[in-house]
């Protein structure tokens, strides 16, 4: 018997293509135990790997689909684990900008839809004590803080020569739904949540209404009405990637002093990146660029345990030169969507959140996404990770770089896993028009440390971003 699936499950199936697959990624470095010959050491680690054949579900599953409906999981008889775990070799583990490289060309192809939608690659240079692991599952799987649940499990806290486990071969324990209610009261409870559910749905279609014809400015911003560049539209086959890290325990302490959140310090930091990225190709902005962010729903003092986030455009700076005032304008465009957020029943966010994405993914499907206004220019995910270090067999985890997919409507999408005190930050776009990620991953660093010195030292200004007033006619890149 196969394992439902719910519609945004589906939605990652249905819409995949050659040119935007749908699966997620992690660049992981590790550190062999002192003394190893690495090509020895990572060839048997390869080859023990390959014998836990035995996986568990969903790791054991394969997509059942009449033509482009997936019906559920359905679980393989047999593991192609040669297809599952496999072993490279590279010149240096070393050369981030190589490695970054080597990693977009495996991102970019589809996984098989005839086997389990999953693989871990093992990456060796025969003369370095660092090897790296490329692993990727389907988005269809589950969501991202499900994924990097699973893939925590199947590291530990000591290194373990014996015993060891890899996380698809790991058995989770099911939980099963208790039964609370009598049917009839349930189905009354049911029915009054969806109501309300329907009511708040319509507040939000509504204040977007009136935002849209200029009555109502102070909400979130409106969908599909985002500024064009050279990295959204229609996305199309091959990738770009760049890895980079950030000392979260600086972030953290930029956060205390300036009144902000960690993610309103590091969206001020990726905006001025973006926006320096977009400049080195010409182009000029007489509007803001936006970020989709997922928001937290929970109400104050609410421990609830799955996913209660929305995903939702945010408007990001313009028009200042000022680090410090940019971040000030980010805080103010990220509460108003916060506080929007708050005052919406959690259902209700999660709809909208629903049928946004989903008609962003019909436009991708339907190759028309170049005609249309984004939802966002970025999207920027914070997932947190383990606190403490953490060890793959014997091996020392070093850091683990997320890699996301490629949102409908292009974009670069921004994903950043805190790890051991260091924020773990991978980027991946479409590489049809912008080469590599390479400058942007040093651009961000750069405006983050600027941002931390505007603070002590107001005469700080960003140099020209491509940023202009409505006066100075527009460039390459136009709204109208």
């Amino acid at each position: 018997m196969s394992q439902k699936l719910s519609f945004l499950d589906r939605s990652f199936w249905i819409t995949e293509s050659k040119a935007n697959p749908k699966h997620v990624g992690c660049l992981q470095l590790l550190e062999m135990p002192e003394g190893s010959d690495p090509k020895a050491y990572v060839g048997a680690l390869h080859e023990e790997m390959q014998g836990f054949a035995r996986a568990c579900p969903p790791f054991n599953c394969r997509v059942r689909a009449v033509t482009i409906w997936p019906l559920g999981l359905q679980p393989v008889k047999h593991m192609q684990m040669d297809y599952h775990v496999q072993l490279h070799q590279v010149e240096d583990v070393h050369d981030r900008p190589a490695l970054d490289e080597f990693i977009a060309r495996m991102h970019e192809t589809r996984l098989d839809h005839d086997k389990p939608l999953w693989q871990y690659h093992f990456l060796y240079s025969p003369s370095q004590q660092v090897f790296a692991i490329y692993a990727r599952v389907h988005h269809l799987y589950g969501d991202g803080a499900t994924l990097v649940r699973w893939f925590q499990a199947g590291y530990l806290d000591e290194p373990q020569n014996t015993g060891f486990v890899p996380v698809w071969a790991l058995k989770r324990l099911r939980h099963q739904k208790r039964q609370q209610y009598k049917r009839m009261k349930r189905f009354w409870i049911t029915l009054w949540e969806t109501l309300l559910t329907g009511k708040d749905l319509l507040v939000i279609f509504t204040r977007l209404l009136l935002r849209l014809i200029r009555i109502n400015r102070h909400y979130m911003p409106v969908p599909f009405t985002g500024t064009r560049t050279v990295l959204t539209g229609q996305v199309k086959a091959g990738r770009a990637v760049a890895t980079f890290d950030l000392d979260f325990a600086r972030v953290r302490a930029l956060a205390r002093r300036t009144r902000a959140s960690a993610n309103e310090v590091l969206l001020t930091a990726f905006d001025i990146g973006v926006h320096r990225l977009l400049q080195d190709h010409g182009h000029v902005f007489t509007r803001a660029l936006y970020t989709n962010m997922p928001i937290n729903l929970r109400k104050p003092g609410e421990k609830t345990t799955g996913n209660r986030i929305a995903i939702v455009p945010v408007q990001l700076a313009h028009d200042e030169s000022d680090p410090y005032l940019r971040l000030r304008q980010i805080i103010y465009h990220h509460r108003i969507v916060k506080q929007a957020a708050q005052r919406a029943r959690p259902s209700a966010f999660s709809g909208y959140t629903i049928v946004i994405q989903a008609i962003a993914l019909v436009f991708e499907w339907l190759h028309i996404s170049d005609w249309v206004k984004p939802i966002a220019n970025v999207l920027v995910s914070n997932i947190p990770g383990p606190k403490q270090q953490k060890y793959f067999k014997d091996s020392k985890l070093l850091a683990c770089y997320p890699i996301s997919t490629q949102t409908p409507g292009g974009g670069v999408n921004i994903t950043l896993m805190t790890y051991n005190g260091t924020a773990n930050i991978g980027m991946v776009c479409c590489n049809q028009q912008i080469k590599s990620l390479q400058p942007l991953a040093e651009y961000c660093r750069e405006a983050f440390e600027m941002l931390e010195a505007s603070i002590d030292d107001p005469s700080l200004s960003i140099d020209d971003i491509g940023e202009h007033s409505d006066e100075v006619p527009l460039s390459i890149v136009s709204d109208h």
